[in-house]
C-alpha cells in the first residue's frame, strides 16, 4: 500500500497559466520513468492554479523523487519565471485508500 505522497501547489503568472499547464504535462513522462512514483497527477484547481499530487510505497521513493528531475524543474530559474510565487511542497502521509482491483 503506499503510504507516502507529495501535494505541491503552484501559481502561474498571469498570462503564463498556459505555459505553466504544458510545463506540468511534460512532466508526464519523467513521471512514468520513476519507478518509485506509483501514482502521479496534475490537477487544474482554477485559472492559474495547479495541484501535484503523487504517491510512493517508501520514503526513500518519496526522496527520490523530491531529489530528481521534475523537482529540480520546477524550481529551476526558467520555470520560477512563468510562476506568481514559489511552488508549495508538502509531505503528508497516506493513511487511508481506494484502489481499482486488477
Amino acid at each position: 500500500m503506499v503510504k507516502y505522497s507529495i501535494w505541491a501547489t503552484v501559481n502561474a503568472k498571469p498570462g503564463k497559466e498556459q505555459e505553466v499547464e504544458d510545463f506540468l504535462r511534460s512532466a508526464q513522462s519523467v513521471a512514468e520513468q520513476e519507478k518509485e512514483t506509483i501514482t502521479w497527477y496534475v490537477v487544474r484547481m482554477g485559472p492559474g492554479s495547479f495541484g501535484i499530487f503523487d504517491t510512493f510505497i517508501t520514503e526513500a521513493g518519496r526522496e527520490a523523487h523530491l531529489n530528481g528531475e521534475i523537482a529540480k524543474a520546477l524550481f529551476s530559474e526558467k520555470t520560477k519565471a512563468l510562476l506568481a510565487d514559489e511552488p508549495r511542497v508538502s509531505k503528508i502521509d497516506v493513511i487511508a485508500a481506494k484502489t481499482l482491483a486488477a
